[in-house]
């Protein structure tokens, strides 16, 4: 489902676009709408990603370094559970 899917309410965002750009929109009839909605919504999705990935960084830094077998036993009794 897209983020655009989730939300109930909408807001008109308008963005200003050289007239050569709108004439081949409009001769090709590519709707700017759609377009600009699925750019958005990857924006946002890579920002999240990124600021997701930084706060992963700072944690990791804040924990102690567990050992790889340690980690391996744990998943292990875990699934015998």
């Amino acid at each position: 489902m897209s983020l655009v899917g989730l939300l109930v309410k909408y807001v008109t965002v308008s963005a200003k676009i050289p007239v050569e750009l709108k004439d081949m929109l409009d001769k090709l009839g590519i709707k700017p709408g759609p377009v600009i909605r699925r750019a958005l919504e990857e924006e946002v999705r890579r920002a999240m990603f990124k600021r997701l990935e930084e706060r992963a960084r700072k944690l990791s830094k804040k924990l102690p370094e567990i050992p790889d077998e340690e980690i391996a036993e744990i998943i292990r009794e875990y699934r015998k559970r």
